[in-house]
Parts: C-alpha cells; sequence; structure tokens
C-alpha cells in the first residue's frame, strides 16, 4: 500500500517565523490536531483534510518549489500521521526542511533529515500539561525551541523550563512570540532584555505583511 498523508494546504509564501523568517518557503500543512489551544489562528487545520499518496505531494512542491526556497512540514501537529516521517525524508531531498511541531509526539529520530522547530505550549494555551519532555533533550543548535506567551506568568514559566532541560546550554536558538491582543511585542522586549538571558524576540512576519489574509500566507 502506497504512503499517504491528509493535507490541509500546500502554499509557497514568505516564512514569517523562526530564525528563517523572511526566506521563500514552501508550506506543506497537514491536517489534524491533538491540541486545542486558546489561541490558535489555524483552527482550519483541524479538518479531514484530503487523502494524499506521498509520491502525489512531493510533485506538489516541486511544481512551485524555487532555488533557495526552504520547505516546511506543518499543521496542525504533522507528526501525528504515520507516514508523516517517508515524506520528510523525500522532502529533504529537495532542500532545506523546517518541521513545525508542538512538541506532544515524540520527534522522528531516523533519519535525521530536518531542522526541528518546537513549539512549547505555556499555561495559557490551556495545553501546556501535554508536552513530552524527552523531545527538548535531543536538539542541537540546527533546532529551535518557541514558547508562545499571553502574559507574564507565561514568560516566569518557560524560563523555568529553560532552566530544567540543557536548553540554555545546547546552543538552541529560543524564540519568544507574544500572542496579539494579549502582550504587546513591546512588553515581551523588555520582559527578555530583563531576563539577561540569551532570548530572540518573534514576530509573526506574515500577519505584518498580510494582515488581512489568514490563509496562504
Amino acid at each position: 500500500m502506497s504512503k499517504t498523508v491528509r493535507l490541509c494546504e500546500i502554499f509557497r509564501s514568505i516564512q514569517g517565523e523562526s530564525t528563517w523568517a523572511g526566506q521563500p518557503c514552501v508550506f506543506v500543512r497537514l491536517s489534524g490536531c491533538n491540541l486545542r489551544c486558546s489561541y490558535c489562528d489555524t483552527r482550519y487545520a483541524y479538518g479531514s483534510g484530503t487523502e494524499m499518496a506521498v509520491a502525489e505531494v512531493l510533485r506538489e512542491v516541486q511544481s512551485i518549489l524555487r532555488p533557495g526556497d526552504i520547505i516546511e512540514l506543518t499543521g496542525g501537529e504533522p507528526l501525528l500521521q504515520e507516514d508523516s516521517s517517508a515524506l520528510l525524508a523525500l522532502l529533504s531531498d529537495l532542500g532545506t526542511v523546517l518541521v513545525e511541531t508542538n512538541g506532544t509526539v515524540p520527534l522522528p529520530r531516523s533519519p535525521r533529515c530536518y531542522h526541528a522547530i518546537i513549539d512549547v505550549k505555556c499555561p495559557s494555551s490551556g495545553e501546556s500539561g501535554r508536552v513530552v519532555w524527552e523531545n527538548l533533550t535531543d536538539l542541537g543548535p540546527r533546532d529551535e525551541v518557541k514558547f508562545v506567551v499571553c502574559d507574564r506568568n507565561d514568560f516566569r514559566w518557560a524560563l523555568t523550563r529553560l532552566r530544567d532541560y540543557p536548553l540554555l546550554d545546547q546552543g538552541t536558538p529560543l524564540l519568544f512570540a507574544p500572542v496579539f491582543g494579549s502582550v504587546s511585542a513591546a512588553e515581551l522586549a523588555e520582559w527578555i532584555l530583563e531576563s539577561g538571558l540569551p532570548l530572540r524576540l518573534q514576530l509573526q512576519q506574515h500577519k505584518i505583511i498580510w494582515p488581512d489574509r489568514d490563509r496562504g500566507v
């Protein structure tokens, strides 16, 4: 039987988040998520999606991929799907691949052909108890960890997690992003400066560039 995934959408845009922000990127968004975060901005990916052969997904990506583009596998939670590892391996043959994951599913260990971006859920998300913390011990400089914060309590909670795990020592970029309407970028910037830690402020560039578009960016 051929390997398949449930696909939400494929599109080419500017990468809006992570240390790769600003670069042209082909996004492969898979359907389905095991979380229901309070601030989720991709609820449309909760649905069943379209069942598609991995080989067909690869062809669609190739049809819009341009030289120098990066590729991101995202969701929903893409690693919930059994054949996402096979898709990852094939996408990696085309270029640099990022995987955006909520950290509640073990990372594929073989082949390790991707850059993991783990979105660790803070208390205000309502899902902070679901993180598989072992994922954070298998990261390095090629990977990234993101905390999306709604308030000062989320920020303090995240700093405690950084000290509980070796994230401050292994060279993994540590990104902090504000939830729109809950905390301003200026407030979060001040907290980062006060912390004295090597943290990075992350803004969602695609929402700044295309404020009236919810999909395809």
